[in-house]
């Protein structure tokens, strides 16, 4: 593959995904790279479920109707969705910028937006779930309904632990709390919820053992607390809830002013090399703060400086899209 657009855009979550609508708006062509799978970066891989209340004209709304949302919102621009791929290496091309995806495929581009997120993201391990995950054993939960009737042990003390408790509660047969400590992580006021639901919480514990049926199926969760003897637990599906690894990558070396996963830009979201700009949880300057609200923001001003870098006479601020017959 050899394709030639205005603009790649690394990360196809929130921010990547409304970058990708202003660029149709702006009249840029587009591509949208991801190692994800799917569309919709951490929202969809971490928490689809999980109920969103920060987002400007939704007093609520779910993870997963987010990302249906945006990617309609961009389709009538046709985006080329790259999914599943990695961008590893930047360099000077022709067009503006050239990035060459794992496999050798390249992408020629007039600017690069980096829409990174947290970067990749490697889940913690489970020592007793090894050689458990996809039989029976998750780290995230894409679907309520695959747990649907099933009793659910949930591994962690944070808020995803706590969020996936609250989501499954009303589905599963059974949800079940282990957390190696006494103390939890997550915000006091959805730990009280769970608390007062009655869900049941096993602390200074740990899982120690899976265990299977004669077909092979998951079906025990053998816990083990602190000074006492095991618990037996019944478990058809167990999440792994305790929390993750994270770091750019490749992009790491592509000569940009990189500080704790935060890539620098200044106030037009243009990073220290030519043509390539950030935003959203991945760029970084004083008085950021890490919301998808503040990611949509940075999006439309990033796109809005690249139309203008990609054509001087092209105006920054192209009118409101409501203007738009």
């Amino acid at each position: 593959m050899d394709l030639s657009v205005d603009l790649l855009i690394v990360g196809a979550g929130p921010t990547g995904l409304f970058a990708a609508y202003y660029a149709g708006f702006r009249g840029l062509s587009m591509a949208v790279v991801d190692s994800l799978p799917e569309a919709g970066g951490q929202v969809t891989a971490m928490y689809p479920e999980k109920m969103i209340y920060d987002v400007g004209g939704f007093p609520a709304v779910r993870g997963r109707d987010l990302i249906k949302g945006l990617v309609e919102q961009a389709a009538p621009w046709e985006p080329r969705y790259l999914l599943g791929r990695k961008a590893e290496t930047l360099r000077d091309g022709s067009q503006g910028v050239d990035v060459v995806l794992d496999g050798g495929d390249v992408v020629h581009a007039g600017a690069v937006l980096i829409t990174a997120g947290i970067g990749e993201f490697t889940p913690r391990p489970l020592p007793a779930g090894d050689g458990w995950l996809g039989r029976g054993m998750v780290h995230f939960v894409p679907s309520l309904d695959a747990h649907a009737g099933q009793d659910v042990v949930v591994v962690g003390g944070g808020d995803s632990a706590f969020d996936w408790v609250l989501a499954l509660h009303p589905v599963a047969a059974s949800v079940t709390l282990v957390h190696r400590r006494a103390k939890f992580r997550a915000a006091e006021s959805i730990v009280r919820e769970a608390q007062g639901l009655g869900v049941p919480m096993i602390t200074d514990a740990e899982v120690t053992e899976l265990r299977d049926d004669s077909s092979g199926t998951l079906c025990e969760v053998v816990v083990s607390p602190k000074g006492a003897d095991p618990v037996v637990l019944p478990a058809q599906a167990v999440v792994a809830a305790l929390g993750f690894t994270a770091d750019l990558g490749p992009i790491e070396n592509w000569g940009l002013e990189i500080d704790h996963r935060a890539i620098h830009v200044d106030s037009t979201m243009a990073t220290a090399r030519p043509r390539v700009f950030a935003a959203g949880d991945v760029a970084a300057y004083p008085g950021k703060v890490k919301l998808i609200a503040t990611g949509f923001g940075e999006a439309a001003t990033a796109v809005n400086n690249i139309a203008v870098a990609l054509d001087p006479d092209a105006h920054l601020f192209p009118g409101h899209s409501s203007n738009v017959e």
